[in-house]
């Protein structure tokens, strides 16, 4: 089902919503809807099953309970369930249907609600039923907030009237496309060309430092405010959960962002949230508004495939640290080291070496990992990185080797940013691009055929050539210093390739990568590690052991599979150095440098 974004039919009477915490500890949001019904003898509502900008089918619907129809003078109506997300109510010939209805919420993520008893964050899809016809209409919300909060916060504009924390949107799609926040927040608020702007800062604790997020956010604001050359928007919220967790998403005139409130009180912490608030924002030009031709207008039911997420996402992951380094947020060093430390890696890492040691590089073509998303990288496992290639990685690195081959065959006239902003002169709106539409531009800038690059980099997984782009900046890869010992000799140390974690005391085994003396032993996810050779290992041990072997030694190695004895003969191997990462070319010239400069705005 498709919901349209037009200007006919603006006239039509809106759908009107009520929201109520009555018991917000309980993780509900109550829901009232007013449904106009045209006359018709029934009428049939949808929920959204996905949310734009997260390529998943998330089946929002199974958190509503409790619902019920009545005409205005209250008397009951008959609503029937007819598919996993579509109800019909027969109207007895009312005017206007009366819908209401229970949200559960309590999933901590930018694509979902939260509810509980200090604040909400409301998604549109996960929480508005509308009609599933494909009529326009405009659409109004109310919202109560609960007993002690003071505030709602949105990015929609407010309804006619001024009555408070009344608002309204155009449409379906503006409504689902702009969270709704209600508690008690932090709010910082800026301008910029007259725009109004707020950093919403929930659950600061006294640890975060909200005066300096929302100056280095106004900053982030004006560099790409320049880079695209206006604001495309009336308002803008940037709604900062301080919640333990980590990630972003995009909306029209808004952004979900999620980080730990400790972070502004580690550099590296900080520099990554600043990436992510530069990458969400990055978002209001490139794909809220220049987007694939696919994903508009949106079909709220159905999964919209595209091969052009290495544009929408792998573009804005290069630009996202790239405008951060330009705004002056951080130095030359931490902008070619990449990405600090996460969650899932223990050292800061750039895209290119993220990409050089996935296997999966090497069996997924980039354009299949876009068109795949929602079956691929929205449903990760053990063997993911064997097979598969993140759009977001590779199609940064390709972002990168397109700029440089841009700027080379230009001589530094032209750049990837010409590209997004002819693109978006062209394509930004209701129209979309198709892949060969933004290839065809790109080449239009370079002046040059750019068809055996994209052939190689979108359809094959063939390795990519970095020699022109270090040549081009005077950047060169590094290998990782070894460690020496003290009498002067390297110490090679055993290495299988595989990734453990800890379960109840217990060494198990969680990744095996392709290639790896690991995987050519046969070890599994879920293996419990018992001893080596004769000898009993414990987690504590693992780490300290491999010290104790060579390469080439051979080992037997005793494990627990399904509650089996087993034991699997392995032979070390030696971990290859890191060799992807940047610095600048000791020996650059002075051309170099010069280019250099130009790309990172010095």
């Amino acid at each position: 089902m498709t919901i349209l974004t037009t200007t006919e039919g603006r006239s039509a009477e809106p759908i009107r919503y009520v929201l109520r915490f009555p018991a917000p500890q309980t993780h509900y949001v109550e829901v009232e809807a007013r449904v106009p019904s045209a006359g018709r003898a029934e009428v049939e509502l949808m929920m959204p099953v996905w949310t734009p900008g997260s390529y998943l089918v998330r089946e929002f619907a199974k958190n509503i309970d409790q619902l019920a129809a009545t005409t205005p003078d209250g008397r009951s109506l008959a609503a029937a369930k007819v598919r996993k997300n579509r109800w019909k109510v027969a109207t007895q010939g009312a005017a206007e249907v009366k819908l209401t209805y229970r949200v559960y919420g309590r999933t901590m993520s930018v694509q979902s609600n939260w509810i509980d008893a200090s604040f909400a964050i409301l998604n549109g899809a996960a929480t508005f039923l509308t009609l599933a016809d494909s009529d326009p209409r405009p659409h109004e919300v109310t919202v109560e907030p609960a007993s002690g909060w003071k505030s709602s916060v949105t990015s929609l504009p407010a309804a006619a009237g001024g009555t408070p924390h009344h608002y309204a949107a155009a449409d379906f799609d503006e409504l689902v496309d702009s969270p709704i926040y209600a508690g008690n927040p932090s709010l910082y608020e800026f301008e910029v060309d007259g725009i109004p702007h707020v950093l919403l800062n929930e659950a600061e604790g006294g640890l975060w430092d909200g005066p300096r997020s929302a100056r280095d956010v106004e900053t982030i604001v004006r560099a790409q405010k320049a880079f695209w050359g206006s604001l495309p928007y009336k308002k803008y919220v940037f709604f900062n959960l301080l919640c333990e967790a980590g990630g972003g998403l995009e909306h029209k005139n808004s952004t979900v962002l999620m980080a730990s409130r400790w972070a502004t009180r580690a550099r590296a912490s900080y520099l990554g949230w600043l990436n992510l608030v530069s990458h969400e924002y990055f978002h209001t030009w490139n794909v809220k508004r220049l987007r694939p031709v696919e994903l508009g207008p949106f079909d709220y039911e159905n999964e919209v495939h595209t091969p052009s997420l290495w544009v929408a996402e792998g573009i804005t992951s290069y630009y996202d640290r790239l405008l951060v380094r330009r705004a002056g947020l951080c130095s030359l060093d931490e902008y070619l080291a990449g990405d600090p430390p996460s969650a899932a890696e223990d050292k800061t890492i750039n895209d290119v070496e993220r990409l050089q040691t996935t296997p999966g590089r090497l069996v997924q073509p980039l354009e299949d990992s876009s068109y795949d998303a929602w079956i691929k990288f929205y449903r990760r496992d053990e063997n993911t990185p064997n097979t598969n290639v993140s759009y977001y990685v590779k199609g940064a690195v390709v972002a990168f080797l397109l700029d440089a081959k841009i700027r080379k065959a230009t001589n530094g006239a032209k750049s990837l940013d010409d590209v997004m902003r002819l693109a978006y002169t062209r394509y930004s709106g209701p129209k979309g691009y198709t892949h060969e539409q933004f290839q065809a531009t790109a080449a239009e800038v370079a002046g040059v055929d750019l068809s055996a690059f994209f052939q190689k980099a979108l359809k094959t997984t063939d390795e990519l050539d970095y020699d022109e782009v270090c040549d081009w900046f005077g950047i060169r890869f590094i290998k990782e210093k070894e460690e020496k010992k003290p009498n002067g000799a390297k110490p090679p140390k055993a290495w299988l390739g595989l990734a453990t974690k800890t379960e109840d005391g217990r060494l198990v085994v969680s990744q095996v990568k392709r290639g790896t003396p690991g995987y050519e032993a046969g070890f599994n996810v879920g293996d419990e590690i018992l001893g080596v050779g004769e000898d009993r290992i414990t987690a504590g041990q693992w780490a300290k052991r491999m010290d104790y072997f060579r390469p080439g030694e051979k080992v037997s190695v005793l494990i627990a599979r399904r509650d089996r004895f087993q034991r699997l003969e392995a032979v070390f191997g030696q971990e290859p150095p890191r060799g992807w990462a940047l610095e600048v070319a000791p020996a650059a010239t002075a051309a170099q440098k010069a280019r250099r400069k130009a790309w990172l705005g010095e």
